[in-house]
């Protein structure tokens, strides 16, 4: 049995560069930022940050050029893939990514819940309940009206 998974919580690095296979497929490339925080012998905080390359295609290509930018908090779940080619030097070179086959959106733009998309474009909202975090002493608002499937415009 073989498994090739990677999912990653972090922040998008630089905007999704959006590009057109010449098959007419789209694909975006954007790095992502992951944090790791310790504490040393000496207790002293110390950090590490790791940049993940990531390529999306078709439909996941279409909604992370739209919606993701730097800065953005994002879960991405995919493959490891690792290709070579030849600089102009000559020199052989390989870069290592993650092939994306899922995405969630983890910020909170709205006040909406998160925003998942796969890679065929299917869009689940999960929304957490606002009265698990207000207290019993502030008025309720009426609840947010339920987005479906057929009201996205993608």
């Amino acid at each position: 049995m073989n498994l090739n998974k990677a999912m990653i919580i972090g922040n998008v690095v630089r905007d999704p560069e959006v590009r057109t296979t010449t098959g007419g497929q789209n694909v975006t490339s954007f790095s992502v930022a992951t944090n790791l925080v310790w504490k040393d012998q000496s207790g002293q905080k110390q950090e590490k940050v790791e940049f993940h390359n990531v390529v999306a295609w078709r439909r996941l290509a279409d909604i992370t050029s739209q919606y993701l930018k730097k800065g953005s908090k994002v879960y991405i779940e995919g493959r490891l893939q690792t290709r070579s080619w030849d600089d102009p030097n000559g020199i052989k070179r390989y870069r290592t990514e993650i092939i994306a086959e899922n995405m969630i959106m983890l910020d909170r733009a709205g006040g909406g819940g998160d925003s998942q998309y796969d890679n065929t474009g299917s869009f689940n909202q999960s929304q957490k309940k606002e009265d698990d975090f207000r207290q019993d002493s502030e008025p309720k608002s009426a609840p947010e009206e339920e987005i479906s499937i057929e009201d996205i415009p993608f």
